[in-house]
């Protein structure tokens, strides 16, 4: 009974977004919903690609002053017809955070924390290659080393640098596996330059 919903719920979500313009429509993990349809072997799957595709068609002209973005960790499994002109036809490049960034990111998971005699630049050179999560990550795992100790000790004491020193050991980098398989496109399914930015990258990270 649930046959069409996908496309019914997609027609809703643009009809939505064109009552609303000017707006922006973001779909997350787009290759979940725009994976390419040679590799699908699902009928109704099949149907919710080509009505996202119609939907940002829209030959009555309806998209105007909607501005469609999506994500992707795997931009090479969207239908290539979602990224034609006209659709969803520029792509860029997000890095994971550079030195800067994950200083930014290491302030923002501990603010509001009982932290002290927190460095946030030696933890940043020392995180090179860690996504956001995984720093997210980091500074949860600091925080239970700290309350465990404090549990142990029957004394309450704050999160220092020696928790996150210790929990950066304990948290290794999460994607690895991406970059393998990003390495495999760059290589190998280049077509057209599309990835010519993240070849860059990994040769200038000696990855590729």
């Amino acid at each position: 009974m649930l046959t069409g919903q996908s496309e019914r719920n997609i027609r809703e979500l643009f009809t939505i977004a064109r009552r609303r313009s000017p707006c922006v429509l973001f779909l997350d993990e787009v290759d979940a919903l725009g994976q390419k349809r040679s590799q699908l072997r699902s009928a109704p799957m099949r149907s919710a690609v080509n009505q996202l595709l119609l939907e940002l068609d829209d030959v009555a002209g309806g998209n105007e002053g909607v501005f469609v973005l999506a994500a992707s960790n795997h931009p090479w499994d969207v239908d290539s017809a979602l990224r034609r002109p006209g659709r969803i036809d520029r792509t860029l490049l997000v890095l994971p955070p550079d030195e800067a960034a994950r200083a930014a990111v290491f302030r923002f998971h501990l603010r509001g924390r009982p932290v002290a005699g927190i460095e946030l630049a030696g933890l940043a050179a020392v995180t090179d290659g860690y996504s956001a999560a995984d720093i997210e990550h980091v500074c949860e795992s600091a925080a239970e080393l700290a309350l465990l100790d404090s549990a142990r000790s029957g004394e309450a004491r704050m999160i220092g640098q020696a928790d996150l020193a210790t929990a950066v050991r304990q948290v290794s980098p999460s994607i690895g596996p991406w970059f393998e398989s990003a390495r495999n496109v760059a290589l190998f399914a280049n077509e057209g330059g599309a990835y010519d930015d993240l070849a860059a990258y990994l040769r200038q990270r000696k990855l590729l």
